[in-house]
């Protein structure tokens, strides 16, 4: 019997000269003068994690009914290779789940959507995650 094949996503983006970006073959969007390439870093964990909970919660039966996010990180040279990195990051998220899941389902949703993030995943420095759960902080 063969071993089951990873699935392989494949992803692509185009910037011209102006700075407009897009994404597979999409419609060019502008992006801000002031948007650095580290903020484009700290968008993909935050939609990366609130995609990773959509598809966890679904699973379960819960809908996402309105969601959240914001992230910030620190950049300056690692001390094990002395080259400029995220040392430090954190996620923010606010999402309203429908119906309010129990505390076992719900810290299992949200361990399951932080450990799937694979954007989050992809950093070498941790991320620390704060989520705030149909108005409620969590843990």
């Amino acid at each position: 019997m063969s071993e089951p094949r990873a699935k392989v996503l494949d992803y692509s983006i185009e910037l011209d000269r102006r700075y407009r970006v897009s994404a597979d073959g999409g419609d060019p969007q502008q992006l801000p003068r002031d948007f650095a390439p580290e903020h484009l870093m700290l968008t993909g964990l935050a939609r990366c994690t609130l995609t990773s909970l959509a598809y966890h919660a679904k699973r379960a039966g819960i809908t996402v009914a309105s969601s959240s996010a914001s992230a910030s990180g620190r950049v300056t040279k690692r001390a094990t290779d002395g080259r400029y990195a995220f040392v430090e990051l954190e996620c923010r998220l606010d999402v309203e789940l429908d119906p309010q899941p129990d505390a076992e389902t719900q810290r299992g949703l949200l361990a399951k959507a932080e450990r799937d993030c694979f954007v989050g995943a992809s950093f070498v420095a941790p991320t620390h995650y704060a989520w705030r759960i149909n108005g409620r902080e969590v843990g």
